[in-house]
């Protein structure tokens, strides 16, 4: 390994913490006391095979406060569990629920769900609110992202879950998300861009005004993405919107896969097109973040000082991006470069998968 590389890669890590620093101070945060919303939120939550998640997660939104007129559409995408008998027992009038027809030619499940129950919301001048059905919101949760979109003039807030991890497995990789674009995405450049590509997002918990979910054609414009969280904030970019991610561990939390079995089968469906939409891209920037978390940390066990600067500066952007997002930090920062290599294990799953047409969730062809 020459000294080159390593000071380099070293360099990088040392760079991509102190972006994560900046990002730390200048992400967008909720108010602890939102004001009243007095325009109508629908929030819809897209099921398929929920039975075990959907109830909890009605349970929090319906107890949604500061919000004065509040629907919530819950679309059944063909389950075939007791998911629909779990959401009519709810009996709440504000909940309504959807049965969506098979996804028309084109079209993946997921974006379809979210279409039908986006037309349910009739005024244009409210808000949409996408939640997953293993999502549990905060009380004020609606309230604060409806007061983000007002306060800054955004169509589309992505407040980011806490990711709740219960294995080893989960504590790896779940907090590589939001580490990645807190070290990679200058957060205010991207807030005032035109330009798609400067913007994440995360479907488990997002707002939008429906004039800006309109404009942009909503999930219709989407309707083919595995990715359809980001592929959506980019639409809204293209149309003329402005769309960032926010901080939402206060607002909501997540656990998002229990597992590696059930890791490697969600992640599978869409790593391969996580970045640019292709498996080349996406294999080139894993490339690029496995040889900055780990070719200094190899280095430094050799004796290197910048590797050991590298793998120190690693280490530190990982607490940081944990710290604001509200995942474990110690001792979790610590193993970042195995948490590297075990997304790199993920992705050359999800490509050959890929490669082969065999990628499914929930009994679809997705990829």
């Amino acid at each position: 390994m020459s000294g080159p590389v390593v000071r380099v890669t070293s360099a990088l890590a040392v760079a991509g913490a102190a972006h994560a620093c900046l990002n730390a101070v200048l992400l967008r945060r909720a108010p602890s006391q939102p004001p009243p919303v007095t325009r109508p939120v629908t929030v819809v939550v897209p099921v398929r095979d929920e039975e075990a998640q959907v109830g909890g997660c009605l349970a929090t939104v319906l107890a949604s406060t500061g919000v004065a007129d509040l629907r919530v559409v819950v679309v059944d995408d063909g389950s075939t569990d007791g998911t629909a008998d779990v959401v009519r027992s709810a009996g709440d009038p504000r909940v309504r629920l959807v049965a969506a027809p098979p996804p028309p030619e084109g079209w993946l499940g997921k974006p379809h769900a979210c279409w039908v129950g986006a037309q349910t919301a009739m005024r244009d001048d409210g808000y949409l609110v996408f939640v997953d059905a293993d999502v549990r919101l905060a009380p004020r949760a609606v309230a604060s992202a409806v007061a983000l979109l007002d306060a800054h003039g955004l169509d589309l807030v992505s407040p980011w879950p806490r990711p709740v991890a219960g294995t080893l497995a989960e504590r790896l990789v779940q907090p590589l998300s939001p580490w990645l674009w807190m070290t990679t995405l200058p957060l205010r450049l991207a807030e005032r861009s035109p330009r798609p590509s400067l913007t994440a997002a995360n479907g488990q918990f997002l707002a939008l005004t429906r004039r800006g979910y309109l404009r942009a054609r909503g999930h219709a414009a989407v309707r083919a993405e595995v990715v359809e969280d980001v592929a959506l904030a980019r639409a809204v970019k293209r149309s003329g919107g402005r769309a960032v991610p926010a901080a939402g561990a206060a607002l909501a939390q997540c656990r998002m896969y229990d597992g590696w079995p059930a890791m490697r089968e969600g992640y599978g469906k869409s790593l391969w097109a996580s970045v640019g939409g292709s498996p080349a891209a996406s294999s080139a920037a894993a490339a690029v973040l496995t040889a900055v978390g780990v070719v200094p940390v190899v280095a430094a066990l050799r004796g290197s000082r910048a590797g050991l600067a590298g793998w120190a500066a690693g280490v530190a952007g990982r607490a940081v991006s944990a710290a604001v997002t509200g995942g474990r930090v110690w001792p979790d920062a610590l193993a970042h470069p195995v948490s590297l290599l075990a997304l790199d294990a993920l992705l050359a799953g999800s490509l050959a998968g890929h490669r082969r047409g065999s990628l499914t969730w929930r009994g679809r062809t997705v990829g």
